[in-house]
């Protein structure tokens, strides 16, 4: 008897140990999430996405940190504006940071109203890198139907707008979801910006030019995290 109770001590430990190297391997493993960054050997060029709902953003410290560049929140849809664009474009370019506006395309809205709302608030300069257009939300859910043929024109005449007033062709910020319903990589010829956390993303059918690699980022200068980007060399 007291050597059954002896060996199921022991297996008690055992188990017990293996347990605890489990949630030490678990905690590493998000530690190392939280803090990853692709290796600057093989991506030399990277940097931050800034969005409507950060905290105001201290661009010497995000500079110091690696960002070679950040794209910011500019408009949304028809009428929604980040009301911290001009600060946030004008203390990046006192940083000496390379700077690019970011529009949430809205499917459910008329494309020149989401391009007028865009290019009141982006102003014209040279000096911006090309302008990303986020597509993430379907038309599934609007209040009136709108058709495939109809997203894809509406959208290839919003493009049209926005880089007329750029001067650049823009970066599609092409998200999963949207590409299942939609397959755009395919129909529209621009560069594209793909999201997927440390795994490079090939969900569009054809190479991407700039992907967010770690969408929270943790950072002493961003309790939230950081959108941390990289560019295709």
């Amino acid at each position: 008897m007291a050597r059954r109770k002896a060996g199921g001590k022991t297996r008690l430990r055992l188990l017990g140990a293996v347990l605890l190297l489990a949630l030490i391997a678990g905690g590493y493993a998000w530690w190392h999430m939280q803090h990853w960054t692709p290796d600057r050997a093989i991506y030399p060029m990277q940097g931050v996405e800034i969005g409507a709902d950060d905290e105001d953003v201290d661009w010497a410290a995000l500079k110091a940190i690696g960002a070679d560049f950040a794209y910011i929140d500019a408009s949304a849809s028809a009428f929604a504006r980040d009301p911290a664009f001009s600060r946030n474009l004008g203390d990046a370019n006192a940083a000496k940071m390379k700077v690019g506006a970011v529009h949430r395309y809205d499917p459910c809205q008329p494309a020149e109203k989401q391009a007028a709302n865009f290019v009141t608030v982006v102003p014209r300069d040279d000096n911006l890198l090309p302008p990303a257009v986020e597509l993430g939300m379907t038309a599934d859910n609007c209040p009136v139907k709108v058709s495939d043929a109809a997203v894809e024109s509406e959208l290839t005449t919003f493009l049209n707008q926005v880089e007329t007033h750029t001067g650049k062709p823009a970066i599609l910020k092409l998200m999963p979801g949207f590409e299942d319903r939609y397959a755009m990589a395919s129909r529209v010829d621009r560069n594209l910006w793909l999201v997927r956390d440390r795994l490079q993303p090939d969900y569009a059918g054809r190479p991407w030019t700039m992907w967010t690699a770690n969408s929270a980022l943790n950072t002493a200068i961003a309790s939230k995290g950081l959108r941390w980007l990289v560019v295709q060399p």
